[in-house]
């Protein structure tokens, strides 16, 4: 095969090829450290690149296949994000400064490794992921490849751009407000939220107190529950250890005939927002795609209440102050210093925060009464231009990124799975996104209605020009 050839392959595709000899993992692998080389200019996806390291990783994984081991993801090169520690190199989280290198891989990594993936490197995240923006003073600005003057989201940024651009055919992302979700639905491709604990955040028993999962980014169901499930297990300290689900068993599963709520109200947030016009005509489109499947789609607004985002404020801006804690000497933005100072402020009501979780589930999950699944939107609207997060301040940026991100964090607070499905494009050509939430433990589930909207919509055949390389 040639290199272009092999970049065109899903994770999937790619994994049977190896296994089948089609393609040799020094090939596969040599051909996505190119592509990385090639765009990091213009793209700017990724922190830290392992091309050596990568390249004796896939030499390894070529001697098995040889003398027949086999395993989900034996010699495909992924790529991770930089907040997840990685044997033999450090973790910036976005940040600026020299830090050392981690000794051990997270559980995830592990876990990736086991199932014979070569990790090609780290992609690029916002200091601390705070932000839908993957931008900072220590790596500069990652764009989006579906329009160079635009964000890929955040955090996980760098990892949605590897992916929507063909550097590799999947990669890990986390999310604590949307970040995996977020940058998915500005890239065209499916991201998965799953159910907390279902990927390990260890060596962090929980991540920014329960808010944050690490979840795939890929451009096809099947390849994002396929990345899921060979991430996915946990570490004796994890403190949330759900019941195991097989997600790739789920793809082209009928989930039968569901009730299926629209919700587009915006979850209080503090500050103005509203639905942009073009990113609810693509969700109400998503809707009536849905109709057609057989589903029972019917306009009916989660009742959030204010006391989620009373809740979640606390757990998010302690767990920036301990995130920054953990990197002593980092170099950040006056606005990493200042959520960090709100972060010691608010931790007297971390407890009661904590405490409100199941009321909150019981009152937003009131709705599952009625509803199988939630359809809402991802973000209310389309990327931002990659500049407009410089130089202002922490309440502007606030406002700023509410305004684009109303629409994911409640889910964080719960700690239920929700799914990211392309929703279309702009008539300027941005892509958008809309989201399948469920309640907990039902990944299977979303994966399955998530997989027949991919048969119907075909999104993934969509991608975007290359103006990177």
């Amino acid at each position: 095969m040639t290199m272009a050839a092999i970049g065109e392959l899903g994770l999937a595709e790619l994994a049977a090829a190896l296994a089948t000899g089609k393609v040799s993992s020094v090939q596969a692998t040599t051909a996505a450290l190119d592509r990385i080389e090639a765009s990091q200019a213009g793209l700017n996806a990724f922190r830290i690149v392992r091309r050596a390291e990568a390249l004796a990783e896939a030499a390894e994984a070529d001697r098995k296949l040889a003398a027949g081991a086999r395993a989900p993801l034996l010699g495909v090169p992924l790529a991770i994000k930089d907040d997840t520690d990685l044997a033999g190199t450090p973790t910036a989280f976005g940040c600026g400064g020299d830090f050392p290198v981690r000794t051990e891989d997270a559980e995830s990594v592990r876990r990736l490794r086991l199932a014979g993936a070569v990790i090609v490197g780290k992609t690029n995240t916002c200091e601390l992921g705070q932000l839908p923006f993957t931008s900072g003073d220590a790596f500069g600005h990652t764009r989006n490849p579906w329009g160079a003057q635009h964000t890929p989201g955040g955090s996980s940024g760098g990892s949605a751009a590897a992916v929507a651009a063909g550097l590799v055919p999947a990669a890990l992302g986390s999310d604590g407000a949307g970040s995996v979700r977020i940058p998915s639905a500005w890239n065209n491709l499916v991201g998965i939220k799953p159910q907390r604990g279902r990927i390990s955040t260890w060596p962090l028993p929980e991540a920014f107190y329960g808010l944050t999962v690490n979840g795939p980014l890929a451009r096809t169901v099947a390849d994002a529950a396929l990345l899921l499930d060979a991430a996915a297990g946990p570490h004796p300290g994890d403190l949330h250890t759900p019941p195991a689900v097989n997600a790739s068993d789920a793809v082209g599963r009928d989930p039968g005939r569901l009730r299926i709520a629209l919700s587009l109200r915006i979850p209080f947030t503090g500050t103005r927002t509203a639905l942009d016009h073009e990113v609810e005509a693509r969700v109400r489109a998503t809707a009536n795609t849905l109709r057609a499947l057989g589903h029972e789609v019917t306009v009916a607004d989660i009742q959030y209440g204010v006391l989620a985002g009373a809740t979640f404020l606390p757990r998010s801006m302690v767990g920036i102050r301990e995130a920054l804690q953990r990197l002593p000497g980092a170099k950040v933005d006056p606005r990493t210093d200042h959520n960090a100072l709100v972060g010691r402020i608010l931790s007297p009501v971390l407890f009661a925060a904590r405490q409100a979780e199941p009321l909150l589930q019981k009152r937003i999950g009131g709705i599952f009464k009625d509803f199988d699944v939630v359809l809402a939107p991802t973000t209310a609207t389309p990327p931002p231009r990659v500049h407009e997060i410089d130089g202002i301040g922490s309440w502007a940026t606030d406002e700023l990124i509410t305004a684009a991100c109303p629409y994911t964090w409640p889910w964080n607070v719960l700690g239920w799975p929700a799914v990211n499905v392309p929703a279309g494009f702009t008539e300027s050509g941005l892509p958008v996104g809309a989201q399948l939430m469920g309640p907990a433990n039902s990944e299977a589930l979303l994966v399955s209605v998530a997989a027949q909207l991919e048969s119907e919509l075909q999104w993934h055949t969509h991608r975007p020009t290359p103006w990177w390389s």
